[in-house]
């Protein structure tokens, strides 16, 4: 039994890293912490967990804790990561990683010397879609691979206004923009099927100077992008074009997925409306024929909720396997690391104009 504590318990973790670790019976969660005090002891109540804690560091030293989660705001996750690792506890990190490349280099080194699992939420990895489809070019399916196409909907980030709770995201150090979180998670979506980019040239609009918050009268200065513009290469010679565009709410139409091969196409699109891409299921077709995805390509327990906890789910079950086998879980923070050093090169392209390549 992995003994978990979540850091972060009061906001995005309770409907999606809870729910996962719950329905696991690899996992107890023994500990959570949040900004304050009393809110940390009612989501302790909530979830029946033992021990609540107004302060990372001292979750993360508690002998009850193997596991720390970190699933703060993305200007907390290097405090919350450095205490887990010097109290040598395993982790699990939400993307992104860091507010940048180099914090997420550094957190990657640090984590490495420590000796611990360590692990990010990209969960597109785990999607049992994603999975599928990139068997099926891997079996042949539409001959070789020439060109993929991924338009998305990255609202609410983006738009002429923003939740209050996210308006810390409009300074681009905060690491939380529609490039950083939403075209993030879905090019490592992308990158599960396809195979990964190897060159970029990319365009950052922005439409919004300052952005209404929702709610009130108060406007806020933005300096982040309001959609996210790509074309690259893929390791595997494919072509890529990506859009994401940013707005103030979710579409039905989330995302569409297309995969040109030698032989033939292959499309999706999300099997619920507004999902996006590294959530939920996708409806999968080549040509004009609609796949079923066999049974075994979903490991989680039917108890987790359709939704962001199911693929969440699916990267803890990789998790314990990898605490188990003595080894790093995919994706780990090295996976991180390159995907932050992918969104580095997005943002030298659209800053310089020129094509860059992938480190």
């Amino acid at each position: 039994m992995i003994r978990v504590g979540v850091v972060g318990a009061g906001g995005w973790a309770d409907g999606s890293h809870l729910p996962a670790l719950a329905a696991l019976e690899a996992f107890d969660v023994t500990a959570v912490a949040t900004t304050n005090q009393a809110s940390a002891d009612r989501a302790a109540a909530t979830h029946g967990v033992r021990h609540a804690f107004a302060d990372a560091g001292e979750l993360a030293a508690h002998p009850e804790v193997d596991l720390v989660v970190v699933s703060v705001k993305t200007p907390g996750h290097a405090a919350a990561i450095r205490a887990a690792l010097d109290a040598g506890k395993h982790v699990v990190s939400e993307w992104p990683l860091g507010v940048d490349a180099d914090e997420a280099r550094e957190l990657t080194e640090t984590a490495t010397a420590a000796g611990v699992v360590h692990a990010v939420v990209l969960q597109g990895h785990h999607s049992p879609s994603a999975r599928f489809a990139a068997d099926l070019l891997a079996g042949g399916r539409i001959g070789t691979l020439e060109s993929v196409a991924l338009v998305a909907q990255g609202a609410p980030l983006g738009g002429s206004r923003i939740w209050p709770d996210l308006a810390f995201g409009l300074d681009p150090s905060a690491g939380s923009t529609v490039l950083t979180i939403m075209a993030g998670h879905f090019l490592a979506a992308l990158e599960r099927v396809a195979g990964p980019l190897a060159e970029v040239s990319a365009r950052l609009p922005r439409t919004h100077d300052r952005v209404l918050v929702t709610g009130t009268e108060r406007t806020v200065s933005n300096a982040t992008p309001s959609h996210v513009l790509l074309h690259g290469l893929l390791a595997n010679g494919a072509t890529a074009s990506v859009a994401v565009h940013g707005g103030n709410e979710s579409a039905g139409d989330a995302f569409l997925l297309k995969l040109v091969g030698s032989e033939g196409t292959l499309t999706a699109t999300p099997s619920r409306p507004g999902t996006f891409i590294h959530w939920g299921d996708w409806d999968i077709r080549i040509g004009d024929d609609a796949l079923t995805m066999p049974g075994t390509y979903r490991t989680v327990p039917s108890s987790v909720r359709y939704g962001p906890a199911a693929n969440i789910a699916a990267l803890y079950q990789e998790v314990a396997q990898a605490v188990a086998e003595a080894r790093q879980p995919h994706p780990s923070f090295e996976t991180a690391l390159r995907h932050h050093r992918l969104l580095a090169a997005i943002e030298r392209s659209a800053s310089e104009g020129t094509p860059q390549k992938i480190s």
